[in-house]
């Protein structure tokens, strides 16, 4: 059989595309590139065996043969209560008879997990994105101070997450410990209760006898779900902010006359088609309500994202949405009574602290067992709810008022 150069060069071109495809994903395997001491401590963590001694390449090898089930597919090693949990935080039910049958349960799990193999390596090639995701506002401060690092001014969770996750590597480096896969020296200013209740709050069974040192391995083979879980829990939580915010947005909208509508167009230059009717006059009005609804979020504080802190940027996002209403009827219509401004800054305040609180608890409670923390959202949930309506009743009431002024 005989072959032209250019099939030759085509095939070689291909095998290379192969090749390199192959031997770079393999490259951005985050344990090729950890320390032994790393290599002996995962092993470890996850009850692997290793012999003693080992050369590099046995433990590497060890490692990759068992990646897959404990960090691709975590839940292949799960307890069927940590995964019934899981099921139950993606709003699922388990399905009747499998309460106890693991692999019929192992099956529910793989079929709402999302991430991917590619997501995994890369989150686990800076593990500082998501260590401290789990940590509490003074757990942060305490290991800025433990290793010099000025506090962030000001301060606030969303600042120390940022500059705890900054220096990390600086602070491992300068204390000589590995930062790639960390060790005990990393939950150096944690109790022992304080290790005990992280892992009671999220349901991470708790070794037997707990020792400190099986406390914290059982905390890092764990804190990669128990962050994702949070930030999940938080997502859901925005989104229900946005949809009561929609919905209130609509419901000023149509309390309006259409003078009024037209009022606010002219107000903030918006033009207005000679001629249009009630339902043209209230669809302009809604195209253009995010428009100042996002100028109400910045005159706010629009939520810091630095370092992809999800937790600071669904307290203030919420409490922006919430607020739209608010600033939306004083700020640009601003034709509302001092009795009706009274009123909706009354229900605004209502709803930004049931906000806060949603996030709050969103914050601690998204990385507690799923069925405890599916409950606490949503009785935050519906809190807040019962705040936008609140809202609501009030800007219509402000709307009122406007009409007796007009």
């Amino acid at each position: 059989m005989k072959f032209s150069l250019a099939t030759v060069a085509v095939a070689a071109l291909a095998t290379q595309a192969v090749a390199d495809s192959w031997f770079g994903n393999a490259g951005r395997l985050a344990y090729n590139k950890w320390h032994e001491t790393e290599l002996e401590r995962w092993l470890s963590d996850n009850n692997i065996p290793y012999p003693t001694p080992a050369d590099r390449k046995d433990l590497q090898d060890l490692v990759q043969k068992n990646w897959e089930d404990n960090v691709v597919k975590p839940y292949n090693k799960w307890d069927t209560n940590q995964l019934q949990n899981y099921i139950t935080s993606k709003g699922k039910e388990v399905k009747k008879g499998t309460e106890k049958n693991k692999d019929n349960l192992v099956q529910q799990v793989q079929g709402y997990w999302t991430e991917t193999v590619d997501q995994t390596n890369e989150a686990w090639l800076k593990v500082e994105g998501w260590i401290f995701d789990t940590w509490t506002e003074s757990q942060l401060k305490a290991f800025l101070d433990y290793h010099d690092i000025p506090n962030p001014s000001p301060r606030t969770r969303d600042s120390l997450l940022h500059t705890a996750r900054s220096n990390y590597q600086k602070a491992a480096t300068k204390a000589g410990e590995t930062f790639a896969y960390p060790g005990d020296w990393l939950y150096q200013q944690w109790s022992d209760s304080d290790l005990k209740a992280w892992a009671d709050e999220r349901g991470v069974p708790v070794p037997q006898p707990g020792n400190r040192d099986k406390l914290i391995a059982s905390i890092r083979r764990n804190s990669k779900i128990a962050s994702d879980r949070a930030k999940a829990n938080l997502a859901s939580a925005s989104a229900s902010a946005a949809s009561a915010q929609h919905s209130l947005s609509d419901q000023l909208i149509d309390s309006w006359s259409d003078s009024e509508l037209k009022a606010w167009f002219d107000k903030n230059g918006i033009p207005v088609p000679q001629g249009s009717k009630r339902n043209e006059l209230v669809a302009l009005a809604r195209k253009n309500s995010n428009r100042f609804g996002n100028s109400a979020s910045s005159a706010y504080g629009a939520a810091t994202s630095s370092a992809g802190n999800a937790y600071a940027q669904v307290t203030n996002d919420a409490y922006s949405q919430l607020r739209f209403a608010y600033d939306w009827a004083l700020n640009n219509f601003g034709l509302a009574s001092a009795e009706a401004k009274a009123s909706l800054s009354s229900a605004s305040s209502v709803a930004s602290k049931s906000l806060s609180s949603a996030s709050s608890v969103a914050s601690v409670e998204g990385g507690k067992s799923s069925k405890q923390a599916s409950k606490s959202l949503s009785s935050a949930s519906k809190e807040a709810s019962k705040s936008s309506s609140s809202l609501s009743k009030s800007a219509a009431s402000a709307s009122s008022s406007v009409k007796n002024e007009l």
